[in-house]
């Protein structure tokens, strides 16, 4: 028997239908993943599993956890069940953790909730915990809070809360979608080991194929509610006998027709940065002394011509995000200069830098963070016009919104329209929007697909590829996922630690890396071909 079945599990809130006769089974010391687009229904089984339902949800079928009735279970038996026997990765951590507790604490409340032990006693638990998911306690001492802590090292956190009973299942959703390939491939293995010194059975959430087919023993493929396919995950993947499973592979191997790539020899380039270095002032140890001051960006140069693609990769905090800012103008660096079309931007007041901000615009990781959910559409994509030097009427405006809209393949209905009516890649097709409406030179591209799943995202990097081609736009994609440089970029500058160690075309700096950091991405990049080739050799 396995350890959780659900059988015919149908799902609704309200008058909405959400799941329909979902059939799925984890056994104990397996790894099942359960994929499929945003809105599939993924997470919500999870919930359903977890019994952590909006009110109005209405679950019918049947779950059965290690014999016993999820769904007549009563909350009592649900509270006992929740951290001890099933635990749950959430996919951002720093909404899973609570801000003001110290993570000690976190990790040892819930060994003294189900446990009853002393707090000496579930801290000595805590602190072994933390260990063993990577975080010593000479580095991070029971008394450090989330926000002293990276991405990573916050999902290491989460990972010990949901593991520090040891639980005989484990629901992790999509627990590596804002980490750096070293990173990922890091969490990756640390919930294998965990797999294997247990016998836990994990159930893997994920939109990302190639991280499916490097972990999972068997694959549910979920479409608007319902099972698509199911089975084996190199077979299902490789024989792709259901439409939208070959729909999905397709997407999460697609590289955009592109236009031949720009050279930049001849000519002045368009963006030229010399020897920039960014410090930042150490915190204050005493009445009259600091902290060495942090080094974020050292002595970088580079250069883009018009019309270029370029990727910028590196790892969480090699000081990608701090480059794109004092190239956007958003801050100064400590020495060095930037150069925008021939023209010094460094030292220059805000008032000076109007004409540099209309040919240079930025599409951001989060659209829904970067909008303001009171504003329409129409206000939020004209948000750049105010850099024109020509004061616009309102009709005028609104034709521009419209036109920015119909080129990323909106329609006009959507002007009086606000954020939250749209999903995460009409969203993020809005950011696009505002961002070419003053008809740039230049897009800086920060980690623009990197929470969209593999169909929005084959949509968004054809889209990036067709403004390219036709308005001759020049992007600068800030990006952890070597795919996406792969797809879309002509030439990739790798950085590490606030250095660029290594540049070149994409096919030569990704195919035969030189330095230890493009070595390190390459290696722990996950690529769906390899993942299933491997995966079939290993079953003979």
């Amino acid at each position: 028997m396995s350890l959780l079945e659900i059988k015919n599990l149908s799902l609704s809130i309200g008058d909405a239908p959400i799941l329909r006769e979902v059939e799925l089974s984890v056994a104990s010391g397996e790894v099942v993943g359960l994929v499929g687009e945003s809105g599939s229904g993924k997470s919500m089984t999870a919930l359903t599993l977890m019994r952590l339902l909006p009110y109005a949800a209405r679950a019918t079928g049947r779950v059965t956890f290690d014999g016993i009735d999820i769904l007549a279970a009563r909350e009592d038996q649900m509270c006992a069940l929740r951290g001890a026997d099933i635990g749950m990765v959430f996919q951002e951590p720093m909404t899973a953790l609570n801000p003001v507790k110290t993570i000690g604490e976190q990790v040892a409340e819930g060994i003294r909730w189900h446990t009853k032990v002393t707090r000496a006693e579930a801290e000595e638990r805590a602190r072994k915990m933390l260990d063993r998911v990577g975080l010593p306690e000479a580095e991070f001492p029971l008394s450090r809070y989330p926000h002293q802590l990276s991405g990573g090292q916050r999902q290491r956190v989460v990972i010990a809360i949901a593991c520090a009973l040891k639980p005989k299942l484990l629901i992790a959703d999509e627990p590596t979608t804002a980490l750096d390939v070293v990173l990922q491939a890091q969490i990756l293995d640390l919930l294998r080991d965990l797999v294997a010194e247990s016998r836990m059975g994990l159930l893997l959430i994920s939109h990302d194929l190639a991280v499916v087919t490097e972990m999972a023993d068997r694959i549910t493929i979920l479409r608007h509610g319902e099972v698509m396919e199911s089975g084996d995950t190199a077979r299902t993947l490789s024989e792709q006998l259901h439409p939208y499973t070959r729909q999905l592979a397709q997407a999460s191997m697609h590289v955009p027709e592109r236009a031949r790539p720009h050279g930049g020899a001849a000519g002045q380039p368009l963006l030229q940065v010399d020897g920039v270095t960014r410090d930042y002032p150490g915190r204050r140890v005493s009445l009259f002394s600091r902290a060495p001051d942090t080094r974020a960006v050292d002595n970088v140069s580079l250069s883009m011509a018009p019309g270029q693609s370029v990727a910028l990769v590196g790892r969480s905090g090699c000081g990608k995000s701090t480059l794109a800012r004092m190239i956007l103008a958003l801050d100064r660096p400590s020495s060095g200069t930037i150069r925008f079309r021939g023209e010094t931007i460094t030292g220059k007041r805000q008032a000076e830098l109007k004409p540099v901000r209309r040919d240079m615009q930025v599409v951001f990781q989060d659209p829904y963070g970067s909008f303001d959910p009171r504003q329409k559409v129409e206000r939020l994509v004209a948000e750049p016009l105010h850099v024109l030097d020509k004061k616009l009427s309102r009709a005028e405006r609104r034709e521009m919104v419209a036109h920015a809209l119909h080129e990323v393949g909106l329609d006009q209905r959507d002007l009086d329209k606000y954020p939250h009516e749209f999903s995460g890649g009409q969203r993020q097709r809005l950011s696009i929007a505002r961002a070419i409406i003053t008809r740039p030179k230049l897009i800086v591209a920060d980690e623009p697909v990197s929470a969209l799943d593999v169909s929005i995202r084959a949509q968004i990097l054809d889209l990036f590829a067709e403004l390219n081609r036709r308005h001759g736009i020049a992007y600068l994609f800030i990006t952890h996922d070597l795919t996406v440089a792969r797809a879309i970029s002509d030439e990739v500058l790798v950085m590490h630690c606030g250095k660029i160690v290594e540049r070149g075309k994409t096919s030569e700096v990704l195919g035969h890396p030189r330095s230890d950091a493009a070595r390190a991405l390459v290696a722990a990049a996950p690529d769906l071909r390899v993942a299933i080739a491997r995966r079939l050799r290993e079953q003979g």
